[in-house]
């Protein structure tokens, strides 16, 4: 999000030219959907470094030069490219200017998952920092009041919802959840929210909440008084973080979830 941001912000100094990876075949530096913007003022972004960026930024400057129309471009790395990937990448090339942001900002953030973070202690404080840099479109929720700082970071969404669960229905599709609101009572009504959403709608990849394993058999006993059977209730991990990261400060918490919520995009082979 930090990049898209000084994208459409540059964009209302110069012109730039948007590449981005339009499809791939075999082993590439980056998958499709990648980008980067070069203009007179610089680059944004990256395509995967390399000859092949070298190459890529070249073109962009040449179509800038004379507004040449989009086209897409084929890139075979191999040893012309002086790369060894030995797989192919297509670059779409195209000129853009102040008057496509707002468009160019909705096509982008299509490729960001969304993420759903109820709580804005310290820990969600520092979680939303780590994860604004990263490919995650961050709706963040709290029931209280003034808890947001202002400004927030690069291209969260914050949101106020009394009762907090309020907010799980209109979550977005696909959305992950971490749950680390400022009471347990709370985390246990938005987990029961995000279960029940699963019974008709299954359509949160990942539901995790923080605590203990101890906080986790709790809430277990409580949910099942509730309805939910052990099925449901696996499909919600607690405690959050890749394990093997010791350390309870907020911000290597942040870095374990961060880490565990991009293995749920790719996860490890």
């Amino acid at each position: 999000m930090t990049a898209l941001r000084m994208l459409l912000e540059g964009l209302a100094q110069a012109p730039a030219c948007l590449v981005e990876v339009e499809s791939t075949q075999g082993s590439v530096p980056r998958e499709r959907g990648a980008w980067m913007a070069v203009s007179g003022q610089g680059l944004v972004g990256t395509i995967g470094g390399g000859h092949l960026e070298y190459e890529a930024i070249a073109e962009a400057r040449r179509r800038l030069a004379c507004s040449e129309d989009s086209g897409v471009v084929r890139y075979p790395l191999g040893p012309s490219l002086g790369q060894c990937c030995g797989g192919v990448v297509h670059l779409r090339f195209t000129c853009v200017t102040a008057a496509d942001a707002p468009a160019l900002r909705t096509r982008l953030v299509q490729h960001f998952t969304p993420v759903a973070l109820f709580g804005g202690g310290h820990v969600g404080h520092a979680l939303a920092r780590t994860l604004a840099p990263l490919p995650f479109a961050l709706t963040w929720i709290d029931s209280r009041d003034g808890i947001f700082p202002d400004p927030a970071p690069d291209g969260v969404e914050c949101e106020h919802s009394d009762p907090v669960q309020a907010a799980v229905p209109l979550l977005a599709p696909r959305s992950r959840v971490i749950i680390m609101s400022f009471s347990h009572a709370e985390d246990l009504d938005v987990v029961a929210a995000c279960l029940k959403r699963q019974r008709t709608r299954g359509d949160l990849p990942f539901i995790g909440l923080i605590g203990s394993k101890t906080k986790w058999a709790t809430f277990s006993h409580r949910l099942h008084e509730r309805g939910f059977t052990p099925e449901e209730l696996a499909q919600v991990t607690c405690p959050i973080g890749v394990p093997g990261i010791g350390g309870k400060e907020p911000e290597v918490i942040a870095v374990a979830v961060a880490a565990q919520l991009l293995q749920t995009l790719h996860p490890p082979t």
